[in-house]
């Protein structure tokens, strides 16, 4: 007990790092179960758990691969350029068969499990590749084909890997080609066609209210168990297959509400990869590594400079990328919990079998993925910024909130050439963000789920302008570390004090506008007709002239210098813009008379509540 207690602290200390260094968690976990197990021998996961640890292995990997296969949209594939395409298709074959011949020449593996090592090789994981890209902020092009490549090739490399190991199996049984030819297609019908079963069951019972919506991940997870189970006990390692195509199922149907069962998943995935990596780097065996010797360092420089630069070369060929940006694609590919856990999953099933060299299969995937992590985290941002294909200082805005008032802002941002992204826990704001044609993600910025897919990529500033002035606190603070906290601003929820005399701004974060507005106050006019002006100051019309005219009809929101560059107003830092610069304000249609409005300040009320009720 005390064991399984101090491996989930461990874990959380090293995701906390992880976040406070701005670096993959999956480097100080990997080190962290290589000191508590063969570093130490404190740690050994057969002695603590026994027969359980290949089936938690089992269902770990089968819920992080569900999770995967949710997040890919076909329609989302039809839109990519065909280099996206090439890398998450055909140019796995390359990565694939570059790592299988290191893995025979170099290492000395047998062709099978050689074969089966470079299928897991393929696999590039958004939950390493995504932190590195915010460090690295390359170009949207570089960051986009990265970013869809992580996260559509961890289900199609972890299934790769499962259709060799059975050939693997089938072979070291001594089975005829033909039969071996039979149950692989068999295994492929009986996993697709649990999967579709599953997905189809489980999405009418979403979709149909058949469930309430506090047993909505419940059920999804029991479903997910289930179909990995029941397909694995028809037909032998079919249940990753079954799970993978149950995902990609739900996620492309319509009117299955799998947001919530994403919201879900991160604390449970986060838990999960925090586990899993202690355990499966604590079971590693310096004598296997030993026996290896320096050929696992040949293995490595494989896959880092031969492997991925051809695999680049190949999907690159014919596009109008760059030479600087095919030479960053071809430095960023960083393994991680996919390959991970299913080479343990693997060798623990082939170990039983004695399969020759099995034991080995485990140490060299850990040397890759220690390999690629560490290198490519601290050469990337170097290497990036060398070939001029880093980002410039980013100057769009995430606005946390799609409220009305939230959209009218985005809008006017976007008007001036300002990126913006939107982030609302309500899915009523997120839709009409998007109906406006407005750029917005759908979930909690604090979440996992926010960590690994919520795209800040060209966002340097974050501006709170939720009903909820909690949420902003807690979001100023959290990406004050991403964007720096002289970049980071929060809206008041109402004027300068709340009901019981605190100030409700979010002390992180600096004040947005002035003091003595907030969102409640602007909501209200903006309800009422007021719109976001820009209006040019010059020597005629200075700074004095705009504030005699409008007064306190006016509200000071952003100031545009001479060069473009856009500042934003807040009680902190008194702005005055000069002749030549220009100001954007909230400006009411008509004067506004002091009685409240019962209309609008009822619909302010219910997004109030809305917010507040999500957020808890």
């Amino acid at each position: 007990m005390l064991t399984i207690a101090a491996i989930t602290l461990l874990g959380g200390l090293c995701q906390w790092l992880a976040w406070r260094l701005r670096l993959p968690a999956i480097l100080f976990l990997l080190l962290t179960g290589i000191l508590v197990g063969p570093g130490t021998g404190w740690l050994v996961p057969d002695d603590l758990m026994g027969n359980l640890l290949f089936p938690f292995v089992s269902l770990s990997v089968a819920v992080i691969l569900f999770e995967g296969a949710l997040t890919l949209k076909f329609s989302e594939i039809r839109g990519l350029q065909h280099v996206v395409r090439r890398f998450a298709t055909s140019g796995v074959l390359v990565t694939w068969t570059v790592a299988a011949l290191a893995a025979r020449l170099i290492a000395g593996f047998d062709w099978e499990l050689a074969t089966l090592f470079g299928a897991i090789m393929v696999v590039t994981g958004p939950t390493v590749i995504v932190p590195m890209l915010r460090t690295v902020r390359p170009t949207a092009r570089i960051a986009n084909i990265l970013r869809w490549e992580g996260i559509i090739v961890d289900p199609i490399g972890a299934l790769l890997a499962v259709l060799v190991f059975e050939f693997v199996v089938s072979t070291e049984a001594g089975g005829a080609l033909s039969a071996t030819i039979l149950l692989f297609l068999g295994i492929i019908a009986i996993g697709a066609l649990t999967g579709l079963i599953g997905g189809y069951v489980m999405g009418e019972a979403l979709r149909r209210d058949w469930l309430p919506n506090y047993l909505f991940n419940v059920a999804t997870l029991g479903a997910v168990f289930c179909c990995f189970a029941f397909s694995n006990a028809v037909a032998e390692e079919s249940g990753l297959l079954a799970v993978t195509v149950m995902g990609i199922y739900l996620g492309n149907r319509k009117g299955v509400p799998i947001e919530e069962i994403l919201a879900f998943k991160e604390s449970l995935s986060l838990l999960l990869i925090t586990v899993l990596f202690i355990l499966l780097a604590a079971r590693l065996d310096f004598t296997q590594l030993e026996a290896l010797g320096w050929v696992v360092v040949g293995v490595f420089l494989a896959i880092q400079f031969i492997a991925r630069p051809l695999k680049v070369l190949y999907c690159t060929w014919g596009s109008s990328i760059t030479w600087q940006e095919r030479t960053l694609l071809a430095w960023i590919a960083p393994r991680g919990i996919v390959a991970a856990a299913v080479s343990a999953l693997f060798a623990l099933k082939l170990e039983q079998r004695g399969v020759h060299q099995a034991a080995l299969l485990v140490p060299l995937t850990f040397v890759v993925i220690i390999g690629t992590v560490v290198l490519q985290s601290l050469t990337a941002g170097k290497l990036a910024r060398i070939l001029k294909v880093a980002e410039p200082e980013p100057a769009g805005f995430l606005i946390l909130g799609a409220n009305p008032l939230a959209r009218k802002l985005a809008q006017a941002l976007e008007q001036q050439k300002i990126r913006v992204l939107l982030c609302d826990t309500l899915w009523d704001n997120v839709s009409r963000a998007r109906m406006a044609g407005l750029k917005a993600y759908y979930g909690n910025p604090l979440s996992e789920h926010a960590e690994v897919y919520l795209d800040t990529t060209g966002l340097g500033r974050m501006l709170a302008v939720t009903a909820d002035a909690h949420l902003n606190a807690l979001a100023c603070n959290r990406y004050k570390g991403v964007f720096g906290s002289k970049s980071v601003f929060a809206l008041r929820v109402g004027g300068s004090t709340t009901a019981n005399g605190r100030s409700d701004t979010a002390r992180e974060g600096r004040t947005a506008f002035n003091e003595h507005v907030g969102y409640v106050d602007l909501s209200r006019r903006l309800y009422r007709g007021a719109e976001v002006r820009r209006t040019t100051l010059s020597e005629a019309f200075t700074m004095e002239h705009f504030r005699a005219m409008h007064g306190d009809h006016a509200t000071l929101l952003f100031a545009i210098d001479p060069k473009g560059n856009l500042e934003v107003f807040t009680a902190e830092n008194a702005l005055e813009p000069a002749p030549g610069w220009s100001v954007m304000a909230l400006v009411d249609a008509a004067p506004v008379d002091a009685t409240p409005d019962e209309d609008s300040d009822s619909l302010i009320d219910t997004e109030i509540g809305k917010a507040q009720t999500t957020s808890a």
